[in-house]
């Protein structure tokens, strides 16, 4: 048991994903004119080109951007381009070239660089009029060798003012509803693929004409409409042959296809293979929703393309290095802008825990455009059975078996030590103190560790819940004037800090005469946890905490 035998040791399974810092690598001055028309621009970094003055055209392969004074075009990197002046209205740009770079890594270990969403699209980004953003270039060019070192402070001031722009800009676009009827239409669409839909019912729903509502379809969703009928046929085919629901022929009607040999006939244009010869082995590029999957993934030695997540930190999983850069998406971003970046990053699977999806409001008909989702519950399953099943998600089954066997072995060594400690014969109780709330905790989290790996023994009344519900039951909301009723004979303390980081409203649990009078807090015989350490619930921490409660529970023997 070395993994045990380490004490005083801090390990923390959790790690800070950092964004990139951006930098201008440069500014140009370009004009064209009647005489010189035409302008190359193929940059291996992203550019920005501000129109100052004139009028002309972008030409990016067979697409068009007309361009005017107050004009902003953001070209992802290696994207070739020709400027075309107006014979009449000369153009005048500056054209700034933006690279990113890492911070050190000696911040510390296991920070990982995040993604910046804005120069590692592929997508062109084109603002009509943004006065204020040319404004800001043509500062920083007039100023592009500043003379002291304030200039050269009010330079990044201006950069990174500009940035900041183009980023509220592109948000701006994802959450607005400028187009709510053909919003409508590609709505029915998801939420009716299994039907016969024609073009002209869509276009009714858009309040267009069909013609130019494949254009303007196209322009939102990068697909014509059959094109993305398609992908979600297709990819609810690939949910339901995972889940194995069915024979091919039944799946082809269930997605809205006549007969199995059509449905292979998709399959095959969008995959390149048919039906009978899906590989979920081979999958490389699956997203997670919930930090914790992230955990189930790299334990199965796969990286996760993309994660889902409110929060900055990611799991840093011992002893997996982690092979390329996650992308980091923001849970709380609009279903469109979700969807915009899993196409980006090729995601083939989606592994993601059914109410969090509605929570975040996230839509499913929108993600699957994407790629099939496979929903592994979150809290209707403990954190051991959200491991095989995503093992079998991907056809990873023995990985799964074989780490728990690992950790079965760890478990019982673990549990032998705690029962010869004095904590074997007494009664212990989770508190948990949030800002809004008083739990008492049950089956997970911290409460799968004290309570099944460990056998410890709860309050009668979590004892009663626990084998009730088994892995479901969370925890119970107490009033500070029940937690005699709770209170055994070690307590255990978790408390969580507000929004500003404070501490304080646990205090008013401490100094309450309901606190100061239980046995335990008289004895001294309470322990302050740190949540960060024995809160997350997936396997990588439920190990590191069975380590951390052998040396709590055994530290003066």
């Amino acid at each position: 048991m070395e993994a045990l035998a380490v004490k005083n040791k801090e390990i923390s399974e959790w790690a800070e994903s950092l964004f990139p810092l951006y930098t201008a690598d440069s500014i140009h001055s370009i004009y064209s004119t009647s005489n010189y028309p035409r302008y190359t621009i193929n940059e291996r970094l992203c550019v920005m080109i501000a129109i100052v003055s004139g009028k002309g055209n972008l030409k990016v392969e067979d697409h068009m951007y007309a361009l005017t004074e107050g004009s902003v075009i953001f070209l992802p990197a290696n994207t070739p381009v020709v400027l075309m002046a107006n014979s009449l209205h000369p153009l005048h740009v500056y054209k700034l070239i933006i690279n990113t770079q890492e911070r050190e890594r000696s911040v510390h270990a296991g920070v990982m660089t995040r993604k910046s969403e804005l120069t590692s699209s592929s997508v062109i980004h084109f603002f009509p009029y943004e006065p204020a953003i040319v404004s800001h270039m043509e500062e920083l060019y007039i100023h592009r060798l500043p003379v002291n070192e304030i200039r050269h402070a009010q330079n990044q001031l201006v950069f990174h003012h500009v940035i900041l722009q183009v980023l509220k800009g592109l948000e701006a676009k994802y959450t607005a509803n400028e187009q709510p009827s053909l919003e409508h239409s590609i709505t029915y669409l998801e939420n009716h693929y299994s039907e016969k839909i024609t073009r002209e019912r869509l276009a009714e729903i858009a309040g267009v004409s069909q013609s130019h509502y494949s254009i303007l379809f196209k322009q939102l969703t990068g697909f014509s409409p059959s094109e993305y009928l398609s992908r979600l046929r297709v990819n609810r085919a690939k949910e339901l042959l995972i889940s194995g629901s069915g024979t091919l022929r039944e799946i082809a009607l269930k997605v809205g296809y006549k007969d199995e040999f059509y449905l292979s006939r998709r399959f095959k244009q969008q995959t390149g293979a048919a039906p009978s010869g899906y590989n979920r082995g081979s999958l490389q590029r699956v997203a997670a929703l919930l930090m914790p999957y992230t955990s189930h993934l790299l334990l199965l030695g796969l990286e996760p393309a993309a994660v889902i997540s409110d929060s900055n930190e990611y799991l840093n999983a011992t002893g997996f290095e982690l092979r390329q850069k996650m992308m980091f998406i923001d849970a709380n971003s609009s279903a469109e802008q979700v969807k915009s970046l899993l196409l980006e990053s090729d995601i083939e699977l989606i592994i993601a825990a059914s109410l969090d999806l509605s929570s975040y409001g996230l839509d499913v008909g929108q993600l699957r455009a994407a790629a099939p989702i496979v929903e592994v519950p979150w809290m209707e399953l403990g954190w051991k059975e959200h491991l095989r099943r995503i093992a079998q998600v991907i056809e990873r089954d023995d990985r799964a078996e074989e780490w728990l066997a690992e950790f079965e072995i760890v478990e019982q060594e673990s549990r032998s030590m705690v029962q010869q400690s004095p904590a074997a014969n007494e009664i212990i109780t989770i508190l948990v103190i949030k800002p809004e709330a008083l739990l008492v905790y049950g089956a997970r989290n911290v409460g799968c560790v004290i309570y099944q790996s460990l056998g410890l023994q709860p309050p009668v009344r979590i004892k009663q819940e626990i084998e009730k519900f088994g892995d479901q039951f969370h925890s119970i909301p107490i009033e500070l004037s029940e937690l005699a009723d709770y209170a055994g004979d070690r307590i255990l303390v978790i408390e969580f800090p507000d929004v500003k980081g404070s501490t304080l409203h646990a205090e008013t649990v401490f100094n309450s005469i309901y606190w100061r009078t239980l046995p335990a807090v008289q004895r001294n015989n309470v322990h302050l946890l740190d949540h960060s350490d024995w809160i997350p619930y997936n396997p990588v921490s439920i190990r590191l905490q069975l380590q951390r409660a052998v040396s709590l529970f055994t530290a003066n023997q």
